[in-house]
């Protein structure tokens, strides 16, 4: 207990180096995940934002507003470090990713649902993003020390987080609209494909700082459980309180409970290099809400089968 009480200590002066062909690496395969996450989306499910806007702009703000704040409260009350504070803070103010849609077709949630709130969340924050992070990190008094020191030229991040989700993001939509058989083609390879690059290159890239993750978990992961419990908690809350069939409350569930981390972390080694804690922060959050994703979404799946139920695709769902 004295050793994590003195790590937790050092955490806020903690440098993470990583090698700056790596970094550029993690963020071409993360512009590839998100090319990938583009191919999913149909002009059905754009429809569905229309049709039915509500669930989508009450997720938004569930997403941007409701979850940061908590997540700010839950800096205080377990008194987090000033950089464990920015991570978390971090983790919450960047978009849903892909693995959200996955753990929703697999625990036979509203494909449509995830599909279109990933897209919706990705799009606000191009700008959404950096502003969130300022906001919410002012709120901390630690964090906010932290950040005066780091001094973030928020127009940079607007521009790092375009060129991460914004542009191959669109080059998605163009292809799905313009070449929808070529993308039919590649959806099936470009996102699980890009999913193990990313994995191997943030695995390549942490490999010599193996040692430090595993020094400072013990600080940072009672705050990550906590963090992620409550999340998919407010996602779960948020479904249910618009009354949304079973397995719209899932793709809720999971549109809050499961961050797009691989940006987190690429914007935290970019940003906030020399506050170590942040990545280590954004870094476990994304094996953690991996882990609890795919637990969740195998047991609904399960269920859902001995229920005789059938996948839902955003069709009109019974309650259960």
């Amino acid at each position: 207990m004295v050793g994590i009480t003195a790590l937790a200590g050092d955490i806020d002066q903690l440098h993470i180096e990583i090698n700056g062909g790596l970094q550029l690496a993690m963020k071409i395969i993360i512009a590839l995940f998100l090319f990938g996450v583009a191919l999913d989306v149909r002009f059905e499910d754009l429809g569905y934002v229309v049709r039915r806007p509500l669930p989508i702009a009450v997720g938004l703000v569930a997403q941007f507003v409701v979850m940061p704040a908590l997540t700010v409260l839950l800096t205080h009350a377990l008194d987090v470090r000033g950089s464990v504070a920015i991570g978390m803070i971090l983790v919450v103010c960047c978009p849903a990713g892909n693995l959200s849609n996955i753990f929703t077709y697999r625990a036979r949630g509203d494909v449509a649902l995830s599909i279109s709130l990933t897209t919706a969340s990705n799009v606000v924050a191009l700008v959404l993003t950096p502003i969130a992070v300022a906001f919410w990190t002012g709120l901390n008094s630690s964090a906010d020390a932290l950040m005066r020191d780091v001094s973030i030229d928020p127009w940079e991040m607007v521009l790092e987080i375009a060129l991460l989700i914004g542009v191959p993001f669109s080059a998605g939509l163009l292809v799905s609209w313009r070449f929808p058989r070529f993308a039919e083609r590649a959806r099936p390879v470009v996102e699980p494909g890009a999913l193990v690059l990313l994995l191997l290159i943030v695995v390549g890239a942490l490999a010599g700082q193996l040692q430090t993750f595993r020094d400072y978990a013990g600080v940072v992961a009672i705050a990550i459980i906590v963090q992620n419990a409550v999340s998919l908690a407010v996602g779960n809350l948020t479904g249910r309180s618009l009354r949304l069939p079973v397995p719209s409350v899932r793709a809720m569930t999971f549109e809050l409970g499961v961050r797009n981390t691989g940006l987190s972390v690429v914007l935290a080694l970019g940003f906030f290099g020399d506050l170590g804690g942040v990545a280590v922060v954004a870094a476990l959050w994304g094996m953690w809400d991996s882990f609890t994703g795919l637990l969740l979404s195998t047991w609904w799946r399960r269920a859902s089968i001995r229920a005789g139920e059938t996948v839902a695709v955003g069709g009109p769902t019974p309650d259960g």
